[in-house]
């Protein structure tokens, strides 16, 4: 989305408020869906759909992922492509490495 929107919302005397349509839709937001707020060092505050936690999901993953989320919006400028000779030299390194991720993880111990 290249053009930005402003709108606005009116508090009621309870501190509430309706979140326009043109912001529910931008977050595809639905009835009982949560909203997450990021409150910024400079005073401005960043409006996310909250990501809905399944049972077993990691919390610090999780905002780790927000942040990721949050920051690529922000600043889609730094996006780059992976090269593809990096691609190779990973493959090299790993490539014959297998991974059991469903294997509990070893101690420095064992």
């Amino acid at each position: 989305m290249n053009a930005s929107f402003d709108v606005e919302s009116t508090l009621t005397d309870r501190y509430q408020t309706t979140v326009p349509e043109t912001v529910r839709r931008a977050l595809q937001l639905g009835k009982r869906d949560k909203i997450h707020y990021s409150i910024q060092p400079d005073g401005q505050v960043l409006l996310t759909r909250a990501m809905t936690a399944e049972p077993d999901a990691d919390p610090i993953l999780a905002q780790f992922l927000t942040f990721i989320e949050q920051d690529l919006s922000r600043n889609p400028q730094h996006l780059q492509a992976i090269d593809s000779s990096l691609v190779q030299r990973v493959q090299a390194l790993v490539g014959a490495v297998e991974i059991d991720l469903d294997s509990a993880l070893q101690t420095e111990k064992e």
